[in-house]
């Protein structure tokens, strides 16, 4: 998935920056639905963040649970429409997502599948800065 992203992210003129420590435990879930998962979000992080900048994917173990942020330095999202960024075909701007691609379904994908792995979604943005999409999944076992 990264290395397919890589190209993509190449192709903006922007860099990957992958931030996952040796040793996390693994999530309890469903590897193709995961993959999918980040896919959604780098995907979107690479689409919508800024030509040329960087996208980050950290991971980090907490506890009981595995927190993954993807982020971007993109034009950043108003604050009024986060609460609807995981409805089927959403867009914030229609021109500018049918231009850069996409359904407008990637979100509320991934919201489903965090939501059938027991975990949970938090989309936080600010214009003119960025915007970063945290999940966390409960570890294996």
């Amino acid at each position: 998935m990264v290395d397919g992203r890589r190209v993509a992210a190449g192709d903006r003129g922007c860099t990957v920056a992958i931030a996952v420590p040796a040793g996390l435990p693994p999530v309890a879930g469903d590897r193709a639905q995961l993959l999918v998962l980040y896919d959604n979000l780098v995907g979107n992080a690479l689409r919508y963040g800024k030509p040329g900048g960087t996208v980050r994917l950290e991971a980090a173990a907490d506890g009981t649970t595995i927190r993954t942020r993807v982020s971007d330095e993109g034009e950043g999202i108003a604050k009024e429409h986060i609460p609807r960024l995981t409805e089927r075909f959403y867009r914030v701007d229609a021109g500018r997502s049918r231009a850069q691609g996409g359904t407008g379904l990637g979100l509320s994908i991934v919201k489903h599948i965090v939501e059938r792995h027991r975990g949970k979604l938090s989309i936080d943005s600010e214009v003119g800065v960025g915007t970063s999409v945290t999940v966390t999944l409960p570890v294996a076992g």
